[in-house]
């Protein structure tokens, strides 16, 4: 599938991003491939009784799986299918005992756990895979913006639920595309993951503080404070790249003796 190329990388990469998603997401939804993909789900999907169902068949896990940005998992199938029999009502389920929520938002959407299967689940995953596909074909040119659209679409998804603020963080702690982006807009290095959960919360929530104004999702979700922490980490990224790129060049430099 093709790479989505900018042009440029960083904060004016994600402008040019913004400016043009509408029009880039409208291709991927009419590029031949994406379009059977999502014809092929939509088509068979109401024939599927169970987990077992979905998992034994390879196109439609798919698209499942891509939908909600678990593609790694696709060979994983009887975890996914635990996962996608788990009840979500349950505290103590497989799903709920995850630290990363995109598996039960998964486990919600298909409803086989405990409920039944909505109505529009084809035109539902069609959307989420499409959007998806537009974000990992930004991320094959820039995966900085790939991960910045991510934080995006997942920040705006927790303005819609009414989970506390902790319960949020958790969620962002265990999401790691999601993490790796409050991690490089706060400066975190990698020795704050080997600290335990609880001091790693504080952490996070001091941090954003800081960086971003509060540590309520209430504002954390608004389009201005999601803005901000993109902006943020883009801009650590472009550092940290110049800094890289700079060292490389001086090493060049000494080896060849200039």
């Amino acid at each position: 599938m093709t790479a989505i190329f900018i042009g440029s990388s960083g904060i004016a990469g994600w402008k040019i991003v913004q400016r043009s998603e509408e029009r880039q997401i409208k291709a991927v939804e009419a590029d031949p491939i994406v379009q059977r993909s999502t014809a092929y789900f939509q088509d068979k999907i109401g024939g599927v009784t169970g987990a077992a169902d979905l998992v034994d068949d390879y196109r439609l896990l798919s698209t499942a799986l891509s939908a909600f940005g678990l593609e790694d998992d696709i060979a994983n199938k009887a975890f996914i299918r635990k996962v996608l029999e788990s009840d979500v009502s349950d505290a103590n389920s497989l799903v709920n005992r995850l630290s990363d929520k995109r598996y039960k938002r998964m486990a919600e959407a298909f409803g086989f756990g405990s409920a039944t299967q909505p109505a529009d689940l084809g035109q539902t995953i069609g959307k989420a895979f499409v959007q998806r596909e537009f974000e990992r074909r930004i991320g094959e040119g820039d995966e900085n913006l790939r991960l910045a659209l991510n934080a995006r679409r997942e920040l705006e998804d927790m303005a819609r639920r009414s989970s506390t603020d902790k319960t949020l963080w958790y969620e962002v702690m265990g999401n790691a595309p999601l993490r790796e982006v409050f991690e490089g807009a706060f400066g975190f290095g990698d020795s704050y993951g080997q600290l335990d959960v609880d001091r790693q919360l504080e952490e996070f929530m001091n941090a954003s503080e800081r960086y971003l104004g509060s540590s309520s999702f209430a504002d954390l979700t608004e389009a201005g404070t999601i803005d901000k922490l993109i902006v943020n980490f883009l801009a650590r990224s472009q550092i940290q790249t110049g800094e890289v790129q700079n060292r490389y060049s001086t090493a060049l430099a000494l080896l060849s003796g200039g």
